[in-house]
């Protein structure tokens, strides 16, 4: 349990969106949460009954009615934050649920700040900060995948696997602090080979760890896409198939999108941000387009992935030009043939003999192969990693602790291997374990903490 000064107040807030709705729940948290609610409900004595109990009545201040409620009680310990915990469900109007907050607030309670119901649920113990983290990423989550990976943090799954090294690290730091004690003797506890094969466990756990925020930025974050191409490619046709409505202007006339638009898709639980550039030529009059080609290029080099669109009607030629230059430039992309509806292609083998990958083949007006598409745009942003009950870091906190994590690590390693001191071996796992410890939260400030929650929305 973690103890910060000015954590014994009582706080309120609105726990459910701002707004018009059926139902507002008002959250209240602290040693005088029963006391004052009990204050506003005359029905029952809330301070005597028992915990996880719901209770329905009126909320009045003094003799004035202020709703209807359904009052739920959560008794220290056995709530989220830790304290004693009342949920007010309320009719949903602002003006009632204001009034309700403001009566709380006479009372003697204060404005909860962002994320601090989840914060003092940390200090008490019931969550670990990696767990804290993955409440706000629940919330955010807008997918299938952002919603498992915030489970398995929420669930524990990251912090056990933390915990377990942090475990296997203090068993040997012990043991290299108890030589010191019994430095003048020249004794020996801990194994210098046991210790290098734990070096190399945690290591390639590390590893595989820092690996995965690839994927975990996919997941949280999404794929910027770029579909770029000549004009009349059907850049502005694929990116209508691929919402399935028609949000770009298609035409027959070269240059008819003259800037970027942007659109988001769900596909197999993977946001991907689509980007409807300009279509890509040498020599054009139109500064208007030329503004939208210099910012087709842009977006681009800003994409984590880039479907190149050609008409498969175009010399192969051309294709493998811009090929060349998007590998030299070190871009993401995948190679789009269109039109196989209205121009017979190339055959594969020609195409796999020329160019550097072997494009897809579809047609976007009528959708054929645009299922393909998807698949191979998850397939690509993925490598193939699975999205199930795999740990995943999401978070860069976590990331760049992790890195900390994994260079301590070597230079440990590095010093057994030059027969360093014990004391030294010490200090370096001690910095293993201060950069393991920040990311769980067992090693923090109360500078840092704030800024965490900060993040968070008010009333969780």
């Amino acid at each position: 349990m973690h103890q910060l000064s000015g954590w014994d107040d009582t706080i309120v807030a609105l726990a459910t969106p701002p707004g018009v709705g059926a139902i507002g729940v008002i959250r209240v948290s602290g040693q005088q949460a029963l006391p004052i609610v009990g204050q506003l409900f005359p029905a029952k004595d809330v301070t005597t009954l028992a915990s996880h109990t719901v209770h329905v009545g009126l909320l009045q201040l003094g003799s004035k009615v202020l709703d209807e409620v359904v009052v739920t009680l959560f008794k220290s310990p056995r709530s989220y934050t830790g304290e004693d915990v009342v949920e007010i469900s309320c009719h949903g109007s602002p003006f009632v649920q204001r009034q309700v907050v403001d009566a709380i607030v006479q009372l003697g309670a204060r404005l909860a700040r962002p994320g601090e119901f989840t914060q003092r649920a940390f200090l008490k113990g019931k969550l670990d900060l990696t767990q804290a983290e993955a409440v706000a990423d629940l919330i955010a989550s807008g997918t299938e995948a952002a919603q498992r990976a915030a489970l398995q943090g929420l669930r524990g799954g990251f912090s056990a696997e933390l915990k377990q090294l942090r475990e296997q690290l203090i068993q040997f730091s012990s043991l290299l602090e108890l030589e010191l004690d019994f430095s003048q003797e020249d004794v020996t506890f801990a194994d210098r080979t046991q210790l290098k094969e734990l070096l190399n466990r945690l290591a390639n756990t590390t590893q595989v760890l820092l690996r995965s925020f690839k994927l975990g930025n996919v997941i949280k974050n999404g794929v910027s896409v770029a579909i770029v191409g000549k004009p009349n490619a059907g850049k502005s046709t694929l990116l209508n198939s691929l919402l399935n409505e028609n949000r770009a202007i298609v035409s027959e006339i070269a240059g008819t999108t003259r800037d970027t638009i942007e659109e988001v898709i769900n596909i197999e639980g993977v946001l991907f941000r689509l980007i409807d550039t300009a279509g890509l030529r040498a020599n054009t009059v139109d500064q208007i387009e030329q503004v939208g080609i210099e910012r087709s290029y842009e977006k681009m080099r800003a994409a984590d992935l880039v479907l190149y669109l050609f008409d498969v009607a175009n010399p192969i030629e051309q294709v493998k030009q811009w090929a060349k230059e998007a590998t030299e430039q070190g871009f993401h992309f995948l190679l789009v043939g269109n039109k196989i509806d209205i121009a017979s292609a190339p055959s594969l083998d020609e195409y796999s003999s020329q160019l550097p990958i072997v494009p897809l083949l579809i047609a976007a007006k009528d959708k054929t192969n645009v299922d393909a598409l998807q698949k191979a745009m998850v397939q690509e942003v993925l490598s193939g990693q699975l999205l199930h009950e795999n740990i995943v870091v999401t978070n860069e906190r976590h990331y760049q602790a992790l890195l900390q994590v994994s260079l301590a690590l070597a230079d440990t390693k590095k010093g057994i291997e030059e027969g360093l001191a014990s004391d030294l071996i010490a200090l370096e796992i001690r910095r293993c374990l201060r950069y393991l410890g920040e990311i769980t939260g067992e090693i923090t400030n109360e500078e840092q903490l704030d800024f965490i929650f900060s993040k968070f929305c008010i009333g969780k």
